[in-house]
C-alpha cells in the first residue's frame, strides 16, 4: 500500500497546516515538540504526515533521532496514547494470538526493537518504543508507504538499567533482562508468528546488542524477509559513499586506508560490506582487462552479485548467474 501528500489534499483546509506548525514552533524544548507531534500523529495523521513533510529538515531530527533517543529516555513520563504492540516476555506462548488480534491484519512492514542498545543510549527497556515508531515515519514521508500499513512492536524481555527499573512509573517489565536459551526461545516463537500471521511482511530488527544483533539477522536471513538497519543499511549507504568518491577523484579501491572508529553492529557491517567491495572492484578490474578473461573469474562474479556479467568489445562474452 502506498501513500503519497496529494491524500491528504481536500482533506485539510488550506491554512490549517500553517496554524499547526505555529503551534509547533511555540514549544522551547525538542522533548516538548516531539510530544506535540506524537499527539498530532495520534489524533490526526493525515495532519501530521502533511505537515511533517512540509518541514521535513526541520522536524525529521524531532520524530527520529537524535530527539527520539531522548524521548525513549523519558518514555514513561510523556507516554499519551498506545500505538503499536508491546511483547512481553509474560506473554511467551500466546505471541501468535496476540498478532492474530492485532488491529493491523496485513502490515507491510514491522520495525521491531527489545530497547538494549537505543542510540548508543543504553538499555531504555519499553521506552526504546519510540525508536521502531519513529522509524517508520521515513517509511511513509521518503518511501511513500501507508501509515497504515506500518507496526511498530517492542519486545519488552525487561531491563538491566536501574534508573528504569528504580522509576514508579516505569511502563515496561520490572524485572532483570532474559537472556541465554531463554531469550533467543522468546525470539524464535516471536519470530515463527510472524511468519505464521504476516506471510508478507518485512521485519526489520532495530536496536538489539550487537551481539544479538547478528545473530538475529543470520538466524532468519533465509526465512523471511528481514534485514537489519543498523548492519545492513548504515553499510549500504557508507560503501555507496566510498564508491561514489573514488569514482569522482579517479582512485581505486585498492588504493584506500579507511579508518572505522568504534565496533558496533554498525562498524561490523560497514565493514564487511567495505571487504566484499574491495573483493568485487579486485574481480572486476583483473576480469576486464585483455588476458585476464578466465572464465571462472566471471562467473564467480555474475553468482555473487547476481547479475548478468559482460566483458568490454574486445572480449564479447555473456555470462549469467
Amino acid at each position: 500500500m502506498k501513500w503519497h501528500r496529494s491524500r491528504s489534499i481536500a482533506r485539510i483546509p488550506g491554512g490549517f497546516t500553517s496554524r499547526t506548525y505555529e503551534n509547533f514552533q511555540a514549544k522551547t524544548t525538542d522533548i516538548d515538540k516531539f510530544v506535540y507531534l506524537m499527539g498530532l500523529q495520534d489524533r490526526n495523521e493525515t495532519l501530521f504526515y502533511r505537515l511533517v513533510f512540509e518541514h521535513i529538515d526541520e522536524m525529521m531530527p524531532i520524530v527520529y533521532t537524535p530527539v527520539a533517543g531522548k524521548a525513549c529516555q523519558k518514555f514513561s513520563h510523556i507516554y499519551r496514547r498506545e500505538r503499536g504492540l508491546y511483547v512481553a516476555y509474560v506473554h511467551k506462548g500466546s505471541i501468535e494470538k496476540i498478532l492474530r488480534n492485532a488491529e493491523l491484519k496485513n502490515p507491510s512492514v514491522i520495525v521491531v526493537t527489545d530497547g538494549e542498545r537505543i542510540l548508543g543510549l543504553g538499555d531504555q527497556g519499553a521506552g526504546g518504543m519510540g525508536i521502531p515508531i519513529g522509524k517508520l515515519c521515513p517509511y511513509t514521508l521518503c518511501a511513500g508507504i501507508a501509515p497504515s500499513s506500518t507496526l511498530p512492536i517492542t519486545l519488552d524481555v525487561g531491563t538491566d538499567n536501574e534508573e528504569r527499573l528504580a522509576d514508579p512509573l516505569y511502563l515496561g517489565l520490572r524485572q532483570k533482562r532474559v537472556r541465554g536459551e531463554d531469550y533467543q526461545s522468546f525470539i524464535d516463537e516471536f519470530v515463527a508468528a510472524v511468519k505464521s500471521v504476516f506471510p508478507d511482511v518485512v521485519l526489520q530488527w532495530e536496536d538489539f546488542l550487537k551481539g544479538n544483533a547478528l545473530k538475529q539477522l543470520e538466524r532468519f536471513k533465509d526465512e523471511l524477509c528481514t534485514f537489519n538497519d543498523d548492519i545492513q543499511g548504515t553499510a549500504a549507504v557508507v560503501v555507496s559513499g566510498v564508491l561514489g568518491a573514488l569514482r569522482i577523484t579517479r582512485q581505486q579501491m585498492r588504493e584506500q586506508r579507511i579508518v572505522i572508529a568504534g565496533a558496533g553492529a554498525s562498524a561490523q557491517g560497514i565493514s564487511n560490506l567495505l571487504v566484499a567491495a574491495l573483493v568485487e572492484c579486485a574481480t572486476i578490474q583483473r576480469a576486464v582487462k585483455e588476458g585476464h578473461a578466465e572464465p571462472e573469474i566471471l562467473e564467480n562474479l555474475s553468482e555473487a552479485v547476481n547479475r548478468a556479467m559482460w566483458l568490454p568489445e574486445y572480449l564479447p562474452v555473456r555470462y549469467e548467474p
